[in-house]
Parts: structure tokens; sequence; C-alpha cells
């Protein structure tokens, strides 16, 4: 018989250790690394086949110029945004792995999609967490065409997948992972084991039987997924529900995607009804007020394939209280001193002694070096107390020997700008478009100096 071995995960980010000790080296936390219990892996032969799985095939070795490049065939969603994170719509045989904060709207929005799909599609949602007439209220409040969606209450993977084999469903939904368990592998639900071979389980089912799977997945602390890392290597994507508790808008995310693009963005907001797609972003996090006010500007980003307008706030104080604060929101917090210390050696501007708060309205979080140039801007504009004009836009990455440099798709950048009613763009030169851009003055810049004084 084989020796159970044990792991040592931590409680907070999911980390394993092959032994206990009493901080986690990945996290930095104390104390909190449990002990699980991991049931040795079975060998094919030896290892019961999930119901509904086909017996031994035949391995067969294709060469490449043989392969059918055929598009993948896709199902909507019945939600465009949620069709643009997942790459144009649902792949049958995909499985979906979607993550976020208790309370975000996970549960909603799937409840959302499946009532839709099963008006056209034979679907089934597996719920381990909440009983039948819960999620049947739920489908009532929110006035959904559940006339036709088929439900089931189950924890039990090998239950699950043989009443999915008897109604054969185009589209599963398994609400959550961590409340799934197997029989015949140790430790509670929830547990590193558990959450891997469960995964593992319903992975193989879906690529057997060709049915797209979506799995619901819990959060520690550190925004990541509760369980084994491995856990993202099994399924072919994962996206993140985030959204903050005083906001009703949500953002869709995909952090990996294997039939389509990452960091592809999608906006929701939270109503009684359920999620409502935002079909122009930019305009929510547009919403300035009428008077003019200093450390604010607007930027442009690109979110997978799509430019979004955010704004820019930034506030400048004297430090009080011995070292300045250098605090960042929406953006990365080590690029701050980088940018300050630029705009000290090459634009002449020294904030030592300044407390510096910079933040992205709306909840929005800046992954790109775009941002570069609009918070210096903004930052230089609460320094002066001189306010910037409501119809400025102002992107471009500011290098250590102070140039500007371009950023991807700026002229795509500079044309939504222009929809939305801006009139002048303070930009790197090498983003400037031959042909201009109809209604909007487009200022080039190559370094940090002339940036400053257009501004």
């Amino acid at each position: 018989m084989a020796k159970i071995k044990s792991a040592y995960v931590c409680t907070d980010c999911g980390a394993e250790h092959s032994q206990w000790q009493g901080q986690c080296m990945a996290c930095s936390a104390w104390n909190t690394l449990k002990e699980f219990k991991l049931s040795p892996a079975k060998s094919a032969s030896g290892s019961a086949a999930p119901k509904g799985f086909s017996g031994a095939m035949e391995c067969q070795v294709k060469s490449i110029v043989d392969v059918d490049l055929a598009s993948v065939p896709r199902i909507s969603s019945t939600m465009t945004e949620l069709d643009r994170v997942l790459g144009g719509g649902i792949v049958p045989g995909s499985v979906v792995l979607i993550g976020g904060d208790p309370g975000v709207g996970k549960s909603s929005i799937l409840l959302q999609v499946m009532c839709h799909l099963s008006m056209v599609h034979n679907v089934l949602y597996v719920t381990g967490e909440e009983s039948l007439q819960q999620v049947a209220l739920r489908a009532k409040r929110m006035e959904l065409p559940d006339q036709k969606l088929r439900l089931l209450t189950e924890t039990d993977v090998e239950l699950i997948t043989a009443a999915a084999q008897n109604e054969s469903p185009k589209v599963m939904v398994v609400d959550s992972i961590q409340t799934m368990q197997l029989a015949e592998v140790s430790g509670a639900a929830g547990g590193v084991s558990q959450v891997r071979e469960t995964a593992a389980y319903l992975t193989r089912y879906a690529k057997q039987n060709n049915i797209a799977i979506f799995l619901v997945g819990h959060v520690t602390k550190s925004g990541e997924v509760a369980g084994p890392r491995v856990l993202e290597h099994i399924v072919d994507t994962v996206v993140f529900l985030e959204g903050q508790s005083d906001s009703r808008f949500r953002t869709l995310r995909a952090i990996k995607n294997r039939f389509g693009a990452v960091n592809e963005l999608g906006v929701f907001a939270m109503t009684e009804k359920g999620m409502k797609q935002i079909k122009n972003p930019s305009a929510i996090f547009l919403s300035r007020g009428d008077e003019i006010s200093s450390g604010s500007v607007v930027m442009v980003i690109w979110e997978g394939s799509r430019p979004l307008l955010v704004e820019i706030q930034a506030l400048v104080d004297d430090a009080l209280y011995g070292a300045p604060k250098r605090v960042m929101v929406g953006l990365d917090q080590n690029r701050i001193a980088m940018l300050l210390a630029v705009m000290h050696r090459h634009g002449g501007i020294q904030a030592s002694d300044q407390d510096v708060y910079v933040n992205v309205v709306g909840g929005v979080k800046v992954t790109e070096t775009s941002a570069d140039l609009a918070v210096l801007s903004a930052i230089l504009s609460s320094m002066r107390n001189q306010p910037l004009s409501q119809e400025l836009i102002v992107f471009g990455e500011v290098g250590l020997a102070g140039e500007i440099r371009p950023v991807p798709s700026g002229q795509e950048r500079l044309f939504e700008a222009a929809k939305h009613g801006f009139k002048r763009a303070i930009v790197p030169i090498g983003n400037v478009p031959k042909g201009g851009v109809p209604g909007m003055e487009v200022i080039g810049v190559k370094s940090l100096q002339e940036a400053l004084n257009v501004l």
C-alpha cells in the first residue's frame, strides 16, 4: 500500500510547503500553515473511470500539417461583455474558473447566464453551497426566465457526473469547487487534495464529453483562488470578478485564457435584477464634476482589445509627520518613487518633503506604463495648484533618462478620446498620427521637460 504523504498549506495564500514552519515563505504570514493528507495518485489502469468516460483510446500521432485548423465552435453566453472576456464565447469542452470576493456576484452572473442559455440549450446548474429553494428564490427575485433551468444540489462529483450523463447538458456550473469532494480522496472538502482531485476529475469529464463547465472558486484575503496553485493550471480559463463594497460596478478580467486574449476586461453594474452590462465603460469612469480642480487628468489605458478612459487624481501636501508618504491606489506601488526621481532629475521639480497620493477613479487597476506621464501631470497640477483643462488627454511612458516613450495602440486611444469630446492631447511623439485626429490638437513630446513646458 502506498504511503500517504502530507502537505502543509498556508490558509492565507494557499502556498504548499513540504514541512511545517512558523512563517509562510510566500506571503510571510505567521502560524498559517495547516497539514493536509495527500492521497497517492492512482495509475490509469487501477483508477475507476468517471461515469460517462470512454474506455481506452488508441494514441494517434499526427503531422502538424494534418491538423484541422477550423475555428473552434463557440456558444454565446447571451452577455457580450462575458463573451468578450472569454475570447468570443463559451468553448465546448472548456473549463472556466471564476474567482472573486464573497458577495461580489459570481453566483448571480452565472445564474443569469444559465437561465438565458436554458431557453436554447440543455444546461445544468449544480450548487454545493445553497439549497434548491435559495437558487430558485434568487432567480425569481432577478426575474429570470428559469422555466427550463435544471438544478442539482450535490457535493460528490461522481454523483454529479452521473446526473450530468443523464441530462447531457451543453453547459454546466459547479458552485463551488471548494465544496466538492471525492469519496476515494482523503481530507475534508476544500482541502488541497480534494480541490486538486475534484478539479482534475471534472476537467477530464468535460474534455471527454465536450461539456463546458464553469467552476466557482473562493479567494483568500490576498486575492488568490483558495486551494493549490495547480488548480489554475488545470483549467482552461481563469477570470476574476472584482468590485469595491461601496460601488455597484464590477469588472470581469481574464488572467488566463487558452482560447483568447488575457487581460480582457468586461464591465458590469450590480442591480436588483442582477448584473447589467456596461456598453460604454469610459462614460462611467469619467463622471467628473462641473467644478475644475487641480490634481486631475484623464488618460487612455488599453484593456484587452479596447481603449478605456479613466481619471487620474493626485494630492500633494506637506509631510508633517516625518518621512513623506507615497501612496498609489490602482497603480504600481513601487513605480511612484521612480517617477518622482525622474521628475526631480530631468524636470527640476522636487517632492522629497511632500506626501504624494495618487488614485485611479472608479476602482480601475492600471497595470501598463502608459500612465506615467498622466501621473506626473496630475502630481504637478496638485503641487502648483493649477487645474488642467477638462478637454485634455495625456498618456505616455516615462523612461529613466527623461524620455517619453510611445505606447501600443496610440492611434486607437486618441480616436477613443476624440469620440468622448476631448480637444487636446499630450502624447509621445511616436504616437502622433500622420493624418491627425479630426477635432483634436495632438501635441507630441520627446522628453519630460518638453511635456512639462507644454503643461
